[in-house]
């Protein structure tokens, strides 16, 4: 495993010990990237059940604004911490949290993230959970973000949403990628006219970015 691109090109990375997690291939990670390329600079990332972190360090070394990093597992917040120590992008806007991922999703969030990658270990339909667990905060995602979640293709379940609906998938192997974007009537609800008003923001485009809270 590597980093694919940017300032960290070519740097390897740590694979976390065990069989308990389920890295994504450099190939996946590579086209992934290059479906999402003009959304990563200046983005931030929730990089869920995030493993040996290789998905929030491509980001960040591709340009994104900062990574938040969530898992459960001790062996993998440590590996986390030596690949970005590695890759020399640890700082404050790359947090690594020790935590459940669905107690973390059931409530609200701090700022909204532009893209969340969600991809736990396989065959526990966690994935599901997880995208559902989304649905139930849609503010978890910013209203021009994706939702990313890889599976297996033998995982996948119909699934219904309210607020996300599926835009694209590709299949690389043995790696399914699902993209999920917000539901045109679920973006802008009421009231998000007058705060585009009082930011400057004509109607019909979307808003600035937010910029996360210091930590």
């Amino acid at each position: 495993m590597r980093v694919i691109a940017g300032s960290a090109r070519g740097r390897r990375l740590q694979p976390v010990p065990g069989d308990g997690t389920r890295p994504i291939t450099d190939r996946a990670k590579e086209a992934l990237f290059s479906i999402l390329a003009r959304e990563v600079p200046g983005a931030w990332v929730l990089d869920l059940f995030a493993g040996t972190g290789g998905v929030g360090i491509e980001a960040l070394s591709r340009g994104a604004e900062g990574c938040d990093f969530v898992d459960l597992a001790p062996e993998a917040i440590r590996t986390i911490q030596a690949n970005l120590s590695a890759t020399g992008l640890a700082g404050e806007d790359a947090r690594v949290m020790r935590r459940d991922a669905f107690q973390l999703l059931s409530r609200p969030p701090e700022m909204p993230y532009h893209l969340i990658y969600v991809a736990p270990p396989q065959y526990k339909g966690l994935w599901l959970r997880a995208l559902l667990a989304l649905d139930a905060e849609p503010g978890w995602l910013a209203e021009d973000g994706v939702i990313v979640t890889q599976i297996h293709p033998r995982e996948e379940q119909p699934v219904a949403l309210e607020h996300f609906e599926e835009r694209d998938r590709r299949d690389y192997g043995s790696v399914r990628l699902i993209f999920y974007r917000p539901r045109p009537d679920s973006v802008a609800p009421d009231g998000d006219a007058a705060v585009r008003e009082a930011d400057g923001v004509p109607d019909g485009q979307a808003a600035p970015r937010p910029q996360a809270p210091r930590r």
